[in-house]
């Protein structure tokens, strides 16, 4: 076992950083300009039943330290991922990876995870009920804790491997919604997603995204990705994997501090591909420098 070696869920990983989901395709991408399996996994694109088109452009605007975005969970629907996307990876990437799923209702929630649950290849399920960028699904299960427990519940009753419930910064109290996640069986958390935001074009007097609004992400609002992540992992006993305006080595150690098991990188790969990659490079001399031995050992330091 090396010294970047965490474990999530009951699943080992040779490091802690993850890309995160939206922002990594569905791997083969990138695996077109490195080796990929430097990574400890990564989060695919959103899933859905059905293939999605997205909301109408622009669909991103640009923000100090930061980008507004609002794709929609554009993506192929669940049955391409597996007879098309999933068949690629599989030739490029030697490790289990995170299905990322979305929905509009309880049953295709339902339907998406045990379906994507069948699959070798896929080792955890990420739910997604914190996407601001969709009508009438994603984040509306994920700011009401009752809904948050429906949703994880019915989840595990289809599903063999670890459920992990990605959620929405943009509540009033996080740790309620991650308590009741736990409480309801999921295997752990991961915090945050995108804070609703909007830009307006001063020169049209109209919004920049088409969809009006979008989430916030970059570097912005890693303060207050730190701060929920610190919150939550005091509040439950399931691993919590930290994201939000992550962007270098340094920012991986302080969410882990902060009691993050592990890590995601997210819109900082839309900016440099290879940051993923630099990060995992950068960690030893970091810890080093540190005078950190494993680094699964300085996890909730900060607690």
């Amino acid at each position: 076992m090396g010294r970047l070696n965490v474990d999530l869920c009951g699943i080992e990983l040779d490091n802690p950083v993850i890309p995160s989901s939206g922002t990594f395709g569905y791997g083969h991408e990138f695996a077109k300009i490195y080796d990929i399996n430097c990574l400890g996994t990564f989060s695919f694109k959103g899933t859905t039943k059905e293939e999605r088109f997205g909301n109408p452009t622009p669909r991103v605007a640009e923000s100090p330290s930061g980008c507004v975005n609002a794709v929609g969970l554009q993506n192929p629907g669940v049955d391409k991922v597996i007879n098309e996307e999933l068949p690629k990876l599989k030739e490029c990437f030697h490790k289990p990876v995170i299905a990322n799923v979305s929905g509009f209702s309880l049953d295709e929630y339902v339907y998406v995870c045990e379906r994507l649950d069948k699959e070798d290849q896929v080792g955890w399920l990420e739910v997604n009920i914190s996407c601001p960028n969709v009508h009438g699904g994603g984040m509306s299960f994920g700011t009401d804790p009752k809904a948050a427990a429906l949703v994880t519940k019915a989840v595990k009753g289809v599903t063999t491997k670890p459920v992990i419930m990605k959620l929405s910064p943009n509540v009033t109290d996080i740790t309620e919604i991650a308590k009741a996640c736990e409480d309801s069986g999921a295997d752990g958390v991961s915090l945050i997603n995108t804070i609703m935001a909007m830009r307006i074009d001063i020169k049209s007097r109209r919004p920049v995204l088409g969809n009006v609004t979008g989430g916030l992400s970059g570097k912005a609002v890693f303060p207050v990705a730190l701060r929920m992540v610190y919150q939550t992992a005091k509040a439950v006993k399931i691993p919590v994997v930290g994201l939000g305006g992550v962007s270098s080595a340094e920012d991986v150690i302080e969410m882990m501090m902060a009691g993050a098991s592990a890590v995601q990188v997210g819109a900082a790969n839309l900016i440099d591909p290879f940051v993923c990659k630099n990060i995992i490079e950068d960690l030893p001399e970091l810890m080093d420098r540190l005078g950190i031995k494993n680094i699964k050992d300085i996890i909730g330091a900060a607690l």
